[in-house]
């Protein structure tokens, strides 16, 4: 028996403009978060920062109680801090930031049943040249997926374009990981995995919304493991990591990210 493809919905002009709304509680949040990342302040800090700004917004978590099958417990919190090594999915603790950090923010929510996601990793004061780069390297392959991103094109396009700027760097992107679609549920098909292969893969068209978040790390290789917790994912050989995230939406008249401040 084939298996079905799961369904990909493709969203109305007008429920692209209400998914922006949602986008720009998200880039409050994290612009807030960023803010907070100093010497001496917590993850768990960050993580009431990120609550009061959502409730402020109008906005609901959708991390909290997120239990997916592969998880040991419900998510207990409504933001992600990812520091140094731990590339994604960290639960926020009480170990305070130390001057050289680097901090991997993971926020999504949802406002009037519609959800956005993003993700923005930030320096705790300098950092080495290395870790700079790291983070530049990142941002430049969500840069270059973003502008991928076209109606006409392909999920194979866009993987090609997010890991083609990480090529030249040295820099490994993480395995088995990527980005989704997202409406109104956090996660939602397609699958947009990191890496790809022109010309491939589902045809991008009008309409569809999703969340593309490179991750790269500095050992070279993508190697992962998880930890203890079950949720946290750390690099396997113990070397730093970034993570740069927008939802966005294909258009006639191209790629819209829609996690941006409002107008």
């Amino acid at each position: 028996m084939l298996k079905r493809r799961p369904k990909v919905e493709l969203r109305t002009s007008g429920e692209i403009d209400a998914m922006a709304a949602t986008g720009s509680v998200v880039a409050a949040v994290l612009a807030a978060c960023a803010d907070a990342c100093v010497a001496g302040a917590t993850p768990q800090d960050l993580d009431g920062i990120a609550d009061q700004v959502m409730t402020d917004g109008g906005a609901v978590t959708v991390y909290r109680g997120y239990h997916p099958a592969w998880a040991p417990t419900p998510y207990p919190a409504v933001l992600c801090v990812s520091v140094n090594d731990v590339i994604v999915h960290a639960i926020p603790n009480r170990q305070q930031l130390q001057p050289g950090d680097l901090v991997s923010i993971d926020f999504a929510c949802s406002l009037d049943g519609w959800c956005a996601d993003a993700a923005v990793t930030v320096p705790v004061g300098r950092v080495s040249a290395q870790d700079a780069a790291l983070m530049a390297a990142t941002s430049a392959c969500l840069d270059a997926g973003i502008a991928a991103a076209q109606p006409g094109a392909t999920l194979g396009d866009v993987g090609a374009a997010l890991s083609g700027p990480a090529k030249a760097t040295g820099f490994g992107m993480l395995e088995d990981h990527g980005g989704h679609g997202i409406g109104r549920t956090m996660h939602a098909p397609p699958h947009v995995p990191n890496i790809g292969i022109p010309g491939q893969g589902l045809d991008l068209r009008p309409g569809l919304v999703i969340a593309l978040e490179p991750m790269l790390l500095a050992g070279g290789r993508g190697a992962y493991r998880h930890l203890p917790d079950g949720w946290g994912v750390a690099t396997a050989d113990g070397s730093r990591a970034a993570h740069f995230e927008h939802t966005v939406a294909i258009t006639a008249d191209g790629p819209r990210v829609l996690t941006v401040p409002a107008a």
